[in-house]
């Protein structure tokens, strides 16, 4: 059973760094993008970033760029987000969501509909 697992998140002052994580089972990493996405209290959910099943591409929200990095294990096999330079908009739920796109596909999208799998989500909360 496909199985994403999200981590990481917690309280930071403005201008820290957080770590998430995205704990994945059930299916093959270099056959499925993974995206992460944030939904703040009465926002709509927004794509934060994308990698292909092939690992060599990615994209950002432009709200983002330059801050934030996805990277992945596949020895782990696991997901990650590294946030850097945060800002109390970055307050948010943030979630891990996955989908097949076939092996070595280097598509990627920030689109939430296309996703079939998603973790439970973890907070992240920006505040002095």
């Amino acid at each position: 059973q496909l199985q994403l697992v999200e981590s990481g998140g917690g309280l930071v002052q403005p201008g820290g760094s957080l770590r998430l994580s995205c704990a994945y089972s059930g299916f093959t990493l270099d056959a499925h993008a993974i995206g992460w996405f944030r939904q703040a209290p009465g926002k709509e959910r927004e794509g934060v970033s994308c990698i292909s099943a092939s690992g060599d591409s990615t994209v950002y929200a432009k709200s983002v760029e330059g801050r934030f990095t996805i990277s992945r294990d596949n020895g782990k096999p696991t997901v990650y987000l590294r946030m850097n330079g945060l800002e109390p908009e970055d307050t948010a739920v943030y979630y891990c969501a996955a989908v097949f796109t076939g092996y070595g596909s280097r598509w990627t999208s920030l689109r939430s509909d296309v996703y079939n799998y998603w973790g439970q989500g973890t907070q992240v909360t920006v505040s002095s």
